[in-house]
């Protein structure tokens, strides 16, 4: 049953659960963030509520086992952003697949959670990041290896907007196409930062839509940090059954946490040691 079908008081249901799920791993990547006092949490808390869709426990958009990572039925989500995995450390603990506990060990010698994503190392992890713009290139041998096994199994590729700038994303994409590739999407994080600042000031990429378009793709574009709308995006893109797709989120660097939303240099965010705390009342609406 997609989404959309379901009974109204179902859907507002699941949302809410979707929500809620999302709060969870924004505060499971500050408690990560205040273990090493650094990270890039303006990126985990506005990519949150992406990933609250795809890992919500019950609810979520992948099919996986969480006490089976490697099962060879999953949906393989990839972190083409290695320096995301504190977001993605986060809902693999939302998940199940991570335990909760497991998180105070964030960055710390022999854990397994790194400060950037290392497959090796994690459970749970599909691709080691780091350097960008090869997540999507492997999504498509993923994808085409999947589909010579007659596996049913999708590919996801998180990639960010600043990765947009690596060619090579670009020839993956256009292989993905030619392949029709359609158990592949692709979900682009636009948050309009880079390390070297905005953007639009490193290197222009609007039409973001209508070039992924423009490469065969089908694509769809919505509010990031709205459950309901990431929801609908994917309803649509589950239909596709010739090409593959896109779901372009824009969302917010530190949505959750007003004071953290407005900061500047939030690529990578310096937060005080008092503000941890106050950053996991304001998730949950306590005024300080």
């Amino acid at each position: 049953m997609t989404t959309t079908a379901l009974p109204t008081t179902a859907r507002a249901a699941k949302i809410a659960r979707l929500e809620a799920a999302a709060t969870r791993i924004r505060h499971h990547a500050l408690t990560m963030g205040e273990v090493q006092g650094q990270g890039y949490i303006g990126q985990a808390l506005g990519v949150a509520d992406v990933l609250a869709v795809f890992y919500g426990r019950g609810d979520g958009e992948l099919r996986l086992r969480p006490e089976d990572p490697e099962w060879d039925g999953r949906d393989r989500f990839l972190l083409s952003i290695g320096h995301y995995a504190i977001a993605l450390y986060a809902a693999l603990a939302e998940a199940g697949t991570i335990p909760l506990a497991e998180i105070e060990t964030y960055g710390s010698d022999d854990s397994r959670l790194p400060m950037s994503g290392m497959a090796s190392y994690t459970p749970g992890m599909e691709i080691s990041g780091g350097s960008l713009g090869h997540g999507l290139g492997v999504a498509c041998g993923m994808g085409l290896g999947l589909r010579h096994r007659g596996n049913p199994a999708r590919v996801f590729n998180l990639l960010s907007d600043g990765e947009l700038d690596e060619g090579s994303t670009w020839e993956a994409a256009m292989a993905c196409a030619h392949h029709g590739l359609a158990n592949v999407t692709a979900v682009v994080d636009v948050n309009g930062l880079q390390a070297d600042g905005p953007t639009p000031g490193v290197l222009k990429t609007e039409p973001v839509t209508e070039k992924w378009r423009a490469f065969g793709w089908h694509a769809v574009r919505v509010d990031g940090n709205d459950v309901d709308a990431l929801l609908a995006g994917l309803d649509e893109i589950r239909d596709q059954t010739t090409s593959p797709s896109v779901l372009i989120c824009d969302t917010r660097t530190g949505r959750g946490v007003p004071f953290l939303e407005s900061r500047e240099k939030a690529h990578f965010m310096p937060v005080a040691e008092h503000e941890w705390a106050a950053a996991h009342d304001a998730l949950d609406g306590v005024q300080r």
